[in-house]
Order: structure tokens, then sequence, then C-alpha cells
């Protein structure tokens, strides 16, 4: 254990570097100490890897902050992201793993790491942007970025009565009984991509198409992007929903079957449908509620065939839920007139992986 009398002093010299690969076993040892497990129970160099360095978008710039001696006291990472608005490429970064060893906390690392990163992005990114929880946001808003608003999520419960004791439990704080094992008898997206159907090229390009006319932000839907997002993701265990009309793929949606405290959730991360086809949409909302857990969650994006289709199924807007989207420039605050409006997203995009 670490006494008081063993920490640095606060005169100790710190090093800011670039982060490279040798780095990633000490990198993972001090994220799972400050961060616990992440969103798979474990951090692997094989998940780090896949996040960090086969993202199609580039690889992630990152810094540490180490002593004299090789020993990590700070880490920070930002995941290079790109929005298409217009058909104009947005490149964007998103703040993410970021850890500062105990023994080092109240000495600026994070605002330092953080700088550090901005300066560094800046020649070739136009947008930072992320969904900060309530005890890291003020920390943010003091280092520029703004509150652009809150993105709403929309729940279709499956199990009304485990739902209802889950849900009650959850706000008193009382033990729940345990949640039921997870079963989700879909096909894993690792599973479709291995041989994806031969018109899902189509599906895309027409949907495409169709969004290049749309002056929102949003993440273009390759198969590569797809593959990468939700087929290759080591441990998350995404599935995939497949709808077909006259024998013709007509929409996909990808999800994953998890544990939201005493509740399973099936969390509805992509809907893609050929323009217009609220019918396709419908669907694929119900079967996701289908999908063997106590509930769905997605975000329906205004404007969006699921949107226009998520009340016939059933979903609605839950209060007291949802993510706060904040952002800035790399070297300057956002824009005033920048609203969530400007941004057309599904859940995979802001889902913290």
């Amino acid at each position: 254990m670490t006494t008081p009398s063993d920490r640095p002093s606060a005169a100790a010299e710190l090093t800011v570097r670039p982060l490279t690969e040798a780095d990633t076993p000490a990198v993972l040892e001090l994220l799972t100490a400050s961060l616990a497990g992440g969103p798979t129970g474990t951090r692997s160099a094989d998940f780090f890897a896949w996040k960090h360095r086969r993202n199609p978008f580039g690889a992630s710039p990152g810094l540490l902050a180490e002593t004299a001696d090789g020993r990590l006291a700070g880490v920070r990472l930002f995941l290079r992201w790109q929005w298409q608005a217009g058909g104009r490429a947005v490149r964007a970064v998103r703040p993410v793993d970021t850890a500062t060893h105990p023994d080092f906390q109240g000495r600026g690392i994070f605002r330092r790491l953080t700088t550090g990163l901005l300066e560094q992005v800046a020649g070739d990114t136009e947008l930072v942007f992320n969904t900060p929880n309530g005890n890291s946001l003020p920390g943010y808003l003091k280092m520029g970025w703004r509150v652009v608003g809150r993105v709403p999520i929309a729940l279709r419960i499956a199990r009304p009565a485990a739902f209802a004791l889950g849900a009650r439990a959850a706000l008193t704080r009382r033990p729940a009984a345990a949640p039921r094992p997870l079963r989700c008898r879909l096909p894993t997206a690792a599973e479709w991509f291995a041989e994806p159907p031969a018109g899902l090229p189509e599906l895309l390009a027409e949907r495409a198409q169709s969004d290049a006319a749309d002056r929102r932000q949003a993440v273009l839907r390759t198969e590569s992007f797809l593959r990468w997002r939700y087929g290759d993701a080591p441990g998350l265990d995404y599935r995939v929903l497949t709808c077909e009309r006259g024998g013709e793929l007509a929409g996909i949606a990808f999800g994953r079957p998890r544990r939201r405290g005493p509740l399973t959730e099936f969390t509805l991360a992509d809907v893609i449908v050929r323009p217009g086809d609220r019918g396709t949409a419908a669907r694929l909302l119900r079967a996701a509620a289908a999908a063997g857990c106590d509930h769905a969650a997605t975000h329906l994006a205004p404007g969006t065939e699921a949107a226009a289709a998520a009340l016939r199924g059933g979903y609605l807007t839950a209060p007291r839920t949802g993510m706060t989207l904040a952002a800035r420039g790399p070297l300057a605050p956002l824009p005033a007139e920048r609203t969530l409006a400007d941004w057309r997203f599904s859940l995979g995009d802001l889902e913290v992986f």
C-alpha cells in the first residue's frame, strides 16, 4: 500500500510524451485500476487495438504523463470520428479512456494532457465532442466545452412486470432479484459479416445517396465502417437484425444485449433502411423489442424512418434518461448557433465503448 510519505512531491517532474504501442500494457493496467473493466468487463490488448488502431477513421492520438523513472502518472486518448454533412466530411475526435493514477491526482494532469491533445489535432480536426457524465462535465466546461443539448433515449418495454420490479429497485436502491441470464437468439454481427447478403452494397448506397441531401451531421454507413464498429468489436456481442422484402435486403439493424443494473437491455445502436421505408423500420424496431431482454433502448433521430415508426412500435422517450452532448472546436469554443438540430445521431454514434 502506498503511504503519504511514498507519494511523489508536488515538485516531482513529469514528462508528457506521445503514446506508443509499447505503452499498451501499462495503459491498460492504469485504465483498469481507475475505470474498472470497461464495457466488456476486461480491458484486453485486442480490444484496445481494435478501438484505437484499427479504427477506419484513423489511429487515436494519445498522450501520457510519466515520471523520470518511467512510472505512468496519467493517460489521455482521443478517438477519431468522421461525420458527413451535406456530402462534406467533418473530421472529429472524441475524448475517451482517460485516467490519472491516484498518487498523482490534483496536479493538473487531466488538463495538461487534454490541452496538449487539442493542440496536436488542431491541424486536421474540426470538432471535438463527447458525452460527459455529471461528475466530469464541470471540468470540461472549464476547458471550453459547451453543452449542446440532451440526446433523448426511447424505450420499448418488453417484459412489463420484470421491468417494473427492476426499475423500482433501481430508484429505491434496494436489492433486486438476480437478473435473468442474458439470452439472445439473434445472430452475432461477426457471424453475419462473415458472409453478408449480396444486397448490402445496394442498400447502403441508396441510403447514402438520400442522406447526402441532409445538412445534418451523420456518420456515412459504409460496409467497412459497420464491419469494424459492430462485426469486429471484441467482446461487445453485437447482434444483427435483418428484414427482406421480395427476396431483397430491405433493412438491417445492430444492437447488443447488456445488463442495466437489475434489468436486461437490448441496446439498439443502428437502424438502416431504404429511404422512406417506415414499414421496414417498424419491423426492425419490433424485432429489437422481442430480442429476449426486459426492454429495448435506442435514440430515434427526428426525421428518420425509425422515428416515424417509433410510436406505432411502442417506443417512448423515457424521462430522466439520455446523454449530455458537449462539444468545442480544437482551438476555440463551439459557435453559439450550433445545436442538436445540426446532428442526426444513431445511438451507436454516442454509445460509450
